[in-house]
This record gives structure tokens, C-alpha cells and sequence, in this order.
């Protein structure tokens, strides 16, 4: 196993991480999927999202596998009229990270981040360590301090 960028950071702010690795299908790199192969929760997987607002620029969202980005509550959780998500081709450029393997920790600038509240249920959540096939689980409030996250309800609710 290669070490990260994310678990460098982690590491060096004496911030505690599990790691678990799991095989990577290019043709399903969804957070479910992920869940199914590690045997865990997929309200417990959280996949790193980013978008792009009208007034501040980019934004990072962590919300769990199972669920789907709520725009307008994402905008309104930012100071935002209106976000729309950032085009998969442009995710390396901006963040450093490809899709599947991008990370709340450790992209090129820090960008204002929301981790979903569901986050706070459990003891320790699963996000990206940089690459495909690698998960970090972290308790979720050292995850938000390290990159300074808050806490807000963004997920689609039928």
C-alpha cells in the first residue's frame, strides 16, 4: 500500500485513521459499491462531492454513499443563491484528486467544506484517501476540525 498525501496530513496533526482498502471496478466507482466490497454501512461511506457557487467559487460536500446532493440546501449551507457541480473533467485540475479517489483531505487549496450531519451518528466515517481502492476511517468531528468543516443537513430527502 502506497501512503497519501491525506494520510501524510493526518499523520503529521497526530490525527488517528484507519485504513482500509478494498478492489477497485473503473466501471462502478460509486460509494455503494464501495460498501458492498468493505461490508460497511453505506450511511457510513462518504463520498467527497465539489461544486461550484456564483459568489465563492469552489466547495467540497461529504455526504454518505446512499444519498444524493441536495442543491438548493447546499447553496443555502454555503451563502449561496445557486452551486452547480464541478464537471468531472475539471476535478484533477482543481482539487489534485480523480473521480473516485477524491478526498476531503489534502487537495491543492483548501475549499469550504460541509460534511452531511449524519456524519455525527457514527464513531468513526469512511472517506477517500486519495486514490481508488483506499478508504480513511476517521471520527468525524477530528475531520472537521482538520479541515475545517461544519455540519449541515445537504442530502435530498423525497
Amino acid at each position: 500500500m502506497t501512503k497519501t498525501n491525506a494520510m501524510r496530513l493526518l499523520e503529521s496533526a497526530k490525527i488517528p485513521f484507519e485504513i482500509m482498502e478494498y478492489p477497485v471496478d473503473e466501471n462502478d466507482l460509486s460509494g455503494i459499491s464501495t460498501a458492498r466490497k468493505t461490508g460497511k454501512d453505506p450511511s457510513q461511506i462518504f463520498k467527497t462531492l465539489v461544486f461550484c457557487g456564483e459568489k465563492n467559487g469552489f466547495g467540497v460536500c461529504c455526504i454518505p454513499a446512499c444519498e444524493e446532493l441536495d442543491l438548493k440546501k447546499t447553496a443555502k449551507a454555503f451563502g449561496e443563491k445557486k452551486v452547480e457541480m464541478l464537471h468531472v473533467k475539471d476535478l484533477l485540475k482543481t482539487t489534485g484528486y480523480i473521480r473516485g479517489g477524491c478526498s476531503p483531505v489534502g487537495m491543492k487549496k483548501q475549499f469550504a467544506t460541509v460534511i452531511d450531519e449524519t456524519a455525527t451518528l457514527f464513531d468513526k466515517i469512511y472517506v477517500s484517501a486519495g486514490v481508488r481502492g483506499t478508504m480513511l476511517g476517521i471520527e468525524p468531528n477530528a475531520l472537521a476540525d482538520f479541515v475545517g468543516a461544519k455540519f449541515a443537513d445537504v442530502t435530498f430527502v423525497e
